[in-house]
C-alpha cells in the first residue's frame, strides 16, 4: 500500500455527467464545485495535433460522421474542449484521469500537461498494459494506469501485478463489480494503487471504499462526495 495515505480520490466521470452535459467545461467546473477531487475524460488528437476531450471521438459534419483525428480543432463543435482549455478553466492542481482512446494523443497530452505544470497530477489510462508500459520512458512524472477487467487477466491478478510493477505502471483500474477486498490487498502488496470505475450507487461506493480502494469514478458527484466523506469520518 502507498506509504503515505491520502483520502480516496473522487473522479467525476466525464465531468459532472449526471448534472450537466458530459465532457464540457461547464460539467468539469460544476464537478469541482460539487466537491469532486478529480476529473475524468477521454482524450483524442485532432488532425492538427490538439488534444481534445470527448467520449466517442466522432463528430457530425453535415450528413457525415468523422473521426476527430480527421478534423482540425477549429472545425470541431464548440462544446468539445481542448485539454489546455480544461486546465485554464479548472486549474493545474486538480488530479485528472484521461482515457487515451487514440494512442497518438499520448505525447501531445503529456506536453500540454507539462506546459500547464500539471503532469504530476495526470493519470493516463489504456486497456492494453503493454502499450501503457511503452509510455513510461517518455513520461516519468505521469501516473500510468492499466484500465481493464478481471476477466481479461488471463494469467491471473498476481501475474498482472508483477508485470505492472516491473513496467513502472503504478495503478490498476477495474470495474466496481470486479473488486474484492482480497484483490485490493494483493495489488497493494505490489505497491499498486487500486481504482474502481462505474461506481454509481451508494452501496457500490461504500463497498469499494471499505475494501481500501484508492480512487473511484462516478457520474453522480454528489453521491460520490458524500460516500467519501462517510468513509473518512469512520476511518
Amino acid at each position: 500500500m502507498p506509504s503515505k495515505r491520502r483520502p480516496p480520490l473522487g473522479f467525476a466521470h466525464r465531468g459532472a455527467r449526471a448534472h450537466a452535459p458530459e465532457n464540457t467545461l461547464e460539467a468539469f467546473a460544476l464537478a469541482r464545485r460539487l466537491g469532486a477531487t478529480g476529473l475524468e475524460s477521454d482524450v483524442w488528437l485532432t488532425a492538427d495535433g490538439v488534444p481534445v476531450l470527448d467520449h466517442d471521438g466522432v463528430v457530425r459534419r453535415g450528413l457525415r460522421r468523422h473521426g476527430i483525428a480527421e478534423v482540425a480543432r477549429a472545425d470541431l463543435p464548440e462544446h468539445i474542449p481542448s485539454l489546455a482549455e480544461l486546465y485554464d478553466a479548472c486549474g493545474a492542481e486538480v488530479p485528472l484521469s484521461l482515457d487515451v482512446k487514440d494512442p497518438a494523443a499520448f505525447g501531445p497530452t503529456v506536453g500540454v500537461a507539462r506546459d500547464a505544470g500539471a503532469a504530476e497530477q495526470l493519470w493516463l489510462c489504456h486497456p492494453d498494459w503493454e502499450v501503457v508500459a511503452g509510455w513510461r520512458r517518455d513520461a516519468e512524472e505521469v501516473h500510468l494506469v492499466d484500465s481493464t477487467r478481471i476477466a481479461r487477466l488471463k494469467d491471473g491478478p498476481e501475474r498482472r501485478a508483477m508485470q505492472l510493477r516491473d513496467a513502472g505502471i503504478g495503478c490498476i483500474n477495474l470495474h466496481e463489480s470486479d473488486w474484492t477486498a482480497g484483490l485490493t490487498t494483493l495489488f497493494h502488496r505490489f505497491g499498486l494503487e487500486c481504482f474502481g470505475w462505474d461506481a454509481q450507487l451508494p452501496r457500490h461506493l461504500d463497498a469499494l471504499l471499505g475494501m481500501g480502494i484508492d480512487a473511484v469514478y462516478s457520474d453522480h458527484v454528489d453521491v460520490m462526495v458524500d460516500a467519501i466523506a462517510r468513509h473518512e469520518a469512520t476511518s
